[in-house]
C-alpha cells in the first residue's frame, strides 16, 4: 500500500478527514475543495521518479456542491470497539502490481477499501436497493444477504429494497423489502432470491425509478455486461445531479475479470467441477478403452477448467480457449488420445466451453448470434468433440471405445457458495457498503493483491482476465501430464 501526496496534503474531499482530524478543519477542506473543484485533480496522481498513478474513482461531492458529512456509526458499534484502528485512512491505496524491480515505477495504485471516519449520509435518510443480473453463480444470495447485514448492523440503516429480476425490474416489477430476518438464511441456497435476468437495460426508466422511488443507494451485482450497464446508469446519475451512490460487485463464475484477485463463486464452481471430474474418472477405470470427458464453464478464458484439473489430479488432457489445439495428424488429440488409452487402458479429459469452438464447422456455429447481454452463442464443443472421437476409434482404428460424457454446468452454477466463497462475499458486500456511505460512487469493488480496492469502472471492462499460457501456472497443469 501507499500514501497518496499531491503536495497539498490539506486538500482533500470524499471522506477526506484523517484519523485525527477534527471535525471544523474537515468542514473547511471540503467546502474549499468544492469550492474550487478541486477533487477531480485528485483522480491521477503521479508521485516522483519512481512514483506510482491513482486511479481514483468518483466522489458524490465532485459534482454536488458543499455536501454535510456525519460521524460514522461505527465510532459506536460495539462490534468495533476492540479494533485499534478501524477506519482507512483516506491517504491509503493499493498496489495493482505488487513485484516490482527496485529502478522501475510503482505502477498503478487504486484507493483502499473501508470505513471512513466520517460518511455522507445519515442512516435514517438512507434508502438502499440490490439488483442482480446476468447469468447464476454461487454466492449471490451470500452478497445480498451481507449488504443488508452490513447497512443495518454496521450503519443502522433500516429501508433496503430488493428489485425483482435484474435491471428491467427496476420498472417492470415491484420491490421486495429485505431485512436481516428475511435474509437470514438465504446464504445456503443456491441462485438468487431477488431473480435475474439478461438484458433489459434502459437506463432513462432504471434512474427515473431510482429518483422516483427515493433510492440514494444502489448496489449493482453482475459481470462485465452488467458492470457497464452500472457505468451508464452512474453517468446519468451525475449528468441529473442526484445524491445517489452506485456500487458493484463484479460476478462472473469463469473468473474473467480483470484487475481483482478472483471473482465470487469462482472457488465454489472448480470445488464441484472437481467432484464432475472424479466422476468421470470413475466411469472411464470401470470399462474397458474408457473416455471420460467433462465440459466446465469458460466462454472466454479457462480458469476454471485449468484449477479444477490441477486440483482433481486424475485429469489426462485439459482444453481451454486460450490454448489452440487440432483433432488429426501429428501432435494432434487423437493421436494423444491413442496413446494415453494404450497407456493407462482410460483416458480423462476436461474441456472449456470456449475451446476449439474455431474447428466447428460452419454450419454448427452460432454466427453472430449473441445473447440478452450480448455474450456470443457457443455451440456444445463437448457433445461435438465425443461424436469425432467415436468416429475417429471406430471408423479409422476399428476400436470400440465408452465414452461418458458429462456437462455438469448447470449444477455449477446452481449450489450455494463453500465457505472459502462465503467468507469473500462477506467482505465484498461490506466493502461496497463502507464505500458508498462515504460517498464514493461509479466503483465496483474487489480485492487487489489481497487487500480490497475500489476500482473504476472502465477497468473491469476494459479487457477480460484469461488464462497466460507462458506463465507458470499453465506449465505446472502440464507438467502434471508429462513423464
Amino acid at each position: 500500500m501507499g500514501s497518496v501526496s499531491n503536495g497539498a496534503s490539506e486538500l482533500r474531499c470524499g471522506g477526506a478527514a484523517e484519523a485525527n482530524s477534527d471535525d471544523h478543519k474537515f468542514e473547511k477542506k471540503v467546502e474549499y475543495l468544492n469550492s474550487k473543484n478541486e477533487f477531480p485533480k485528485l483522480a491521477k496522481i503521479v508521485n516522483g521518479e519512481y512514483g506510482y498513478t491513482l486511479e481514483d474513482v468518483p466522489h458524490l461531492c465532485d459534482y454536488i456542491p458543499h455536501l454535510p458529512t456525519y460521524t460514522n456509526p461505527l465510532q459506536h458499534n460495539l462490534a468495533y470497539s476492540a479494533v485499534r484502528q478501524y477506519f482507512v485512512d483516506y491517504d491509503d491505496t493499493v498496489a495493482q502490481k505488487i513485484v516490482v524491480h527496485k529502478d522501475t515505477p510503482r505502477g498503478t495504485h487504486f484507493r483502499r477499501a473501508g470505513p471512513r471516519q466520517r460518511v455522507y449520509f445519515e442512516s435514517d435518510d438512507v434508502r438502499a436497493c440490490i439488483v442482480t443480473c446476468g447469468g447464476l453463480c454461487p454466492g449471490l444470495n451470500t452478497v445480498i444477504r451481507e449488504i443488508v447485514c452490513g447497512l443495518h448492523h454496521m450503519y443502522g440503516v433500516k429501508r433496503v429494497l430488493g428489485i425483482d429480476g435484474g435491471y428491467r425490474g427496476f420498472y417492470a416489477k415491484n420491490t421486495i423489502s429485505l431485512t436481516p430476518n428475511s435474509v437470514n438464511n438465504i446464504h445456503k441456497r443456491g441462485g438468487t432470491i431477488l431473480g435475474t435476468s439478461r438484458g433489459g437495460h434502459d437506463t432513462k426508466k432504471i434512474v427515473d425509478s431510482i429518483q422516483d422511488r427515493g433510492i440514494n443507494q444502489v448496489y449493482i451485482i453482475g459481470g462485465d455486461g452488467t458492470q457497464k450497464g452500472a457505468a451508464v446508469i452512474f453517468e446519468e446519475i451525475r449528468r441529473r445531479g442526484l445524491k445517489v451512490a452506485v456500487a458493484g460487485i463484479p460476478k462472473t463464475i469463469d473468473n474473467d475479470i480483470p484487475v481483482i484477485d478472483k471473482s465470487f463463486g469462482f472457488d465454489s464452481a472448480v470445488e464441484e467441477a472437481e467432484r464432475a471430474i472424479n466422476a468421470a474418472h470413475v466411469e472411464a477405470t470401470s470399462f474397458e478403452n474408457g473416455i471420460g470427458l467433462v465440459k466446465l464453464m469458460g466462454r472466454y478464458s479457462g480458469f476454471i477448467a485449468m484449477y479444477a484439473t490441477i486440483a482433481s489430479r486424475d485429469v489426462d488432457c485439459c482444453l481451454i480457449p486460450e490454448s489452440p489445439f487440432y483433432l488429426e495428424g501429428r501432435g494432434g488429440l487423437f493421436e494423444y488420445i491413442e496413446k494415453r488409452i494404450k497407456e493407462n487402458g482410460h483416458m480423462v479429459i476436461v474441456i472449456a466451453e470456449g475451446a476449439g469452438q474455431e474447428l466447428l464447422t460452419e454450419s454448427l456455429r452460432s454466427a453472430n448470434k449473441e445473447d440478452a447481454s450480448g455474450n456470443k452463442l457457443l455451440q456444445d464443443v463437448g457433445l461435438w468433440i465425443s461424436q469425432k472421437i467415436k468416429d475417429h476409434f471406430s471408423k479409422q482404428r476399428k476400436t470400440a471405445v465408452n465414452l461418458k460424457y458429462i456437462d455438469p454446468t448447470y449444477m455449477i452454477r446452481a449450489i450455494p457458495s463453500n465457505a472459502s466463497d462465503n467468507v469473500y462475499c462477506t467482505l465484498l458486500a461490506q466493502s461496497a457498503v463502507h464505500g458508498a456511505m462515504a460517498g464514493y460512487t461509479g466503483f465496483t469493488v474487489g480485492p487487489v493483491n489481497g487487500r480490497h480496492a475500489y476500482i473504476p469502472f472502465h477497468r473491469i471492462n476494459e479487457r477480460q482476465n484469461k488464462v497466460v499460457i507462458t506463465d507458470r501456472m499453465w506449465a505446472r497443469l502440464l507438467s502434471s501430464f508429462l513423464e
